[in-house]
């Protein structure tokens, strides 16, 4: 839980909770300013039912995260830093105009981190 939250607050340059808060071993809110982004929890924490079937398949299964970055080369950057497994380079979605870069986080969840729309025309 902790490597996924700091992870994700490199990568998007988030704030986390009190990093001493017990709390924080299976539940984090990562946020931007005032603004919630992201809430992380573990799989199996706090007896919360998990996904049904949830050994069928690998968790993340046909789940795509995707987030919105005002500063898209520098996200490049902080991917490359972080030394994430990038599925595809940064490139032009042709439908929006923005530019997109596919990768993988520490639990094998895809991530896309995309520019604003119309910023790549």
């Amino acid at each position: 839980m902790k490597a996924s939250s700091e992870w994700y607050q490199t990568l998007l340059q988030l704030n986390g909770g009190d990093p001493n808060h017990p709390h924080r071993l299976v539940y984090d809110r990562l946020m931007s300013g005032e603004t919630l982004v992201l809430q992380l929890h573990r799989w199996d924490a706090e007896e919360h039912p998990n996904l049904m079937g949830a050994d069928q398949a690998p968790h993340g299964h046909g789940v795509l995260l995707w987030f919105e970055v005002d500063d898209f080369d520098a996200a490049v950057e902080r991917v490359r830093r972080l030394g994430a497994r990038v599925i595809e380079e940064p490139h032009v979605n042709p439908a929006p105009q923005h530019r997109e870069i596919w990768l993988e986080d520490l639990d094998g969840y895809v991530v896309v981190l995309a520019s604003p729309d119309g910023e790549a025309s």
